[in-house]
């Protein structure tokens, strides 16, 4: 009964901006929604590469949330746009800290979905005393078949249309190693070609993470400033496989034992494929599990905002 799914808070600006120096060359844009004081939050954007949006901000009661959104290192308004010096998964977890400390809260809830999810993890299995609640969408734990799955073959059979444009702009004897050939080009110095692999790279996740096609959803995917950001820094984060040894968001799940948390994810996502949610749910038996029935996995997936919203208000203390 569609009429009882949970939708957006209304449209609401930051009360506080600005920008962070966390070394390295890096500043990064971040912004304060909600109540000052209220219970605090982290907003993890996914991607990598991929900014917050005012969207995002809607998923908290703001009366109830203090929640800090931020661009992660080198994309959005951060700088220097789509950089990868000094650009990994732990640049990023200490840049949370960072904004914590900024904030001044002891512990807060972290949310965060897809890319957004594997950094949720990273962080909260390195810091799990500053980690209040979790709330995690399109769960990602970057294992090498996740990646293959996507950019080599599996996603491949489901989109074969979309997966010939992926593929248009690498020759057929590069095929075999679809991250690497794209890195060689989102890296070289013809620009031409960096952005028209940017857009082919961003598009190909644009077009594959709704259930259903949602043009107005994927265009901002094929936006030259935008793709060239997240298809540079998603490449660079995937080809290094986030600087993480192969599982072990899965194998270090057991530090998660004492944080209440809430897994949502999408039956039919494309990108992230259930059974690493489900492995998830297991090793980390605290955590509400909540597969949603025709879903894919965008945060904007009717079933999945529902839940996502019930998580916050829960965790708010409000139902």
């Amino acid at each position: 009964m569609t009429s009882d799914l949970r939708g957006f808070y209304p449209e609401i600006e930051p009360f506080e901006t600005g920008f962070l120096d966390v070394g390295d060359g890096h500043t990064i844009y971040w912004e304060r929604v909600g109540t000052k004081g209220a219970k605090p939050a982290v907003f993890l954007h996914g991607g990598p590469g991929g900014a917050s949006s005012p969207t995002q901000r809607r998923l908290f009661d703001p009366a109830l949330y203090d929640v800090i959104l931020f661009d992660q290192r080198g994309c959005g308004k951060s700088t220097p746009h789509a950089s990868l010096d000094a650009n990994t998964t732990w640049h990023l977890v200490a840049d949370i800290e960072r904004l914590r400390e900024m904030m001044g809260v002891e512990k807060w809830l972290v949310f965060g979905g897809s890319w957004g999810s594997t950094l949720a993890l990273a962080y909260a299995e390195t810091h799990p005393e500053r980690v209040s609640e979790l709330v995690l969408r399109g769960i990602y734990t970057l294992t090498k078949a996740e990646l293959d799955w996507y950019y080599q073959f599996g996603v491949s059979e489901m989109f074969p249309d979309k997966f010939e444009r992926f593929q248009a702009p690498i020759p057929e004897n590069e095929r075999h190693e679809m991250m690497a050939a794209y890195r060689r080009r989102l890296t070289g110095t013809d620009r031409a070609e960096q952005l028209r692999c940017a857009i082919a790279w961003s598009n190909w996740e644009g077009e594959t993470i709704t259930l259903l096609p949602n043009p107005d959803y994927s265009a901002h995917f094929g936006e030259d400033d935008f793709a060239l950001a997240f298809a540079r820094i998603e490449n660079h984060f995937f080809v290094h496989a986030g600087w993480m040894e192969e599982g072990q968001l899965l194998r270090d799940a057991d530090k998660l034992a004492d944080i209440p948390g809430v897994i949502i994810h999408g039956r039919y996502d494309m990108p992230c494929p259930a059974k690493y949610a489900w492995a998830l749910h297991k090793a980390w038996p605290k955590a509400d599990f909540h597969l949603i029935e025709g879903a894919g996995h965008a945060f904007l997936e009717p079933g999945i905002l529902d839940q996502l919203i019930r998580a916050t208000d829960r965790f708010a203390g409000k139902n």
